[in-house]
């Protein structure tokens, strides 16, 4: 997956956490669990995408093998 997909996809991540977090803060106590929960995952994904998206800036662009 290219940088700019991963970017693209990280920033509708953190957007998707935000509106979670805004919809948890205006919520009646019965139904904070279940977007709590959604968070949760949500803010696990935007992690897993932070941690794609590093490992793509570390590797080289053009990676030659020498014998």
């Amino acid at each position: 997956m290219s940088i700019r997909l991963i970017a693209q996809d990280l920033y509708r991540l953190i957007k998707e956490a935000e509106e979670i977090q805004k919809k948890i803060e205006n919520a009646p106590f019965e139904k904070r669990g279940a977007l709590e929960e959604q968070l949760r995952r949500t803010s696990a994904e935007v992690k897993r995408m932070r941690d794609m998206l590093e490992g793509q800036k570390d590797q080289p662009v053009h990676t030659k093998f020498y014998r």
